[in-house]
């Protein structure tokens, strides 16, 4: 097995190219990465690209057809991979969500690539009411990052057929503990907080309701759309990935955090905003199609190797959201200091 690995280097990566090389011990695993975070490691002696065979440093809208001959299976995770980078570089996050998205996807076809996974998100659900949203209902779409990968989806459909597996993964948000970590998450701002000041503070009125799903299982579920076959979904398939028991209101978990640090305080912002971006998600046609690939990792277990995690590299910033775990953080220092242009394109030294 051949597997292309993009957006290795980011936070969901680490955790893919580790569970991919427990699954595919002789497989041969590449990661393609521009390296904007590389540097995001909570311990710096843990270096994950241990796990590939081989790291492309390259900007994905840059990768050619050539790269991915051979390859069985492109795990496409690259993108502008949040809200706040997409409000920022709304340009960027349509060209490189959606446009390069489609490109690499028609690239790695026309190499012969079989299966394309490509990492989408239940954010495209928006404002939802009450309901939990299934892969059928209507989308309702609030912001640069939503929008893009709706678009990837829709391009993606018109290449998928029975030689090339399409599989849109929609994830719920992600969690837990990575060695390349994000703090950008509200989970995993909720447990930095709680270790660095003891207090969590909710910023919206604790209401809105997000769907949870821990890296680890987000890895497990890539690892069984590498190997779908057409027959199980179709050639091409949009699937919401995560469990019933994964949907939480913002001040659920952030009580759940307490319940592991009973020492910690939760308190709602005075000056909360409401919050439009609350959905409920049905993981239903995930649970029928990979009955054997549900998620295992409980939110309490997120939370507590979250914690180990963080008293592992010594964690204590109580100013951590100005630093380089907030993704959008380490994108301006390297436009401040002329690394990178506001297209997000390295610059010559």
């Amino acid at each position: 097995m051949k597997i292309f690995i993009t957006g290795n280097m980011g936070y969901v990566g680490p955790v893919v190219a580790t569970h991919l090389r427990e699954k595919y011990p002789e497989g041969v695993l590449i990661g393609c990465d521009t390296g904007f975070f590389a540097g995001c490691l909570i311990d710096p002696l843990v270096f994950p690209e241990v796990n590939l065979s081989q790291q492309i440093l390259t900007d994905v809208r840059q990768l050619s057809q050539s790269e991915m001959t051979g390859v069985d299976a492109v795990v496409h995770l690259a993108a502008i991979s949040n809200d706040p980078m997409g409000r920022s570089y709304e340009t960027v996050t349509d060209q490189i969500n959606y446009r390069t998205s489609v490109e690499i996807a028609r690239k790695a076809k026309n190499a012969g690539v079989k299966h394309f996974v490509f990492a989408s998100s239940c954010s495209v659900y928006g404002a939802t009411g009450k309901g939990a949203r299934r892969e059928e209902d209507p989308l309702n779409p609030l912001t640069a990052y939503a929008k893009s990968k709706i678009a990837a989806e829709k391009s993606l459909k018109t290449l998928a057929d029975d030689r090339f597996v399409v599989s849109c993964l929609r994830f719920a948000t992600a969690c837990g503990f990575s060695p390349r970590l994000r703090l950008d998450l509200v989970l995993n701002d909720f447990v930095a907080c709680a270790l660095a000041t003891g207090k969590i503070e909710i910023l919206s009125d604790g209401t809105p309701w997000r769907p949870l799903i821990d890296v680890k299982d987000m890895a497990r579920a890539i690892g069984w759309a590498i190997e779908r076959p057409a027959e199980n979904g179709g050639a091409f398939l949009t699937v919401n990935i995560g469990s019933h028991q994964g949907n939480f209101q913002v001040r659920e978990i952030a009580e759940i955090v307490r319940d592991q640090l009973p020492a910690v305080e939760v308190s709602v912002s005075k000056d909360a905003q409401p919050d439009n971006r609350s959905y409920k998600v049905d993981f239903s046609l995930f649970e029928q199609l990979a009955p054997d690939y549900q998620p295992q990792s409980s939110l309490p277990t997120s939370v507590r190797e979250l914690v180990d995690g963080l008293t592992r590299g010594n964690f204590r910033d109580s100013d951590f959201r100005n630093s380089h775990f907030i993704r959008l953080n380490a994108l301006r220092k390297l436009e401040a200091n002329g690394s990178i242009n506001s297209e997000l394109i390295w610059q010559n030294s």
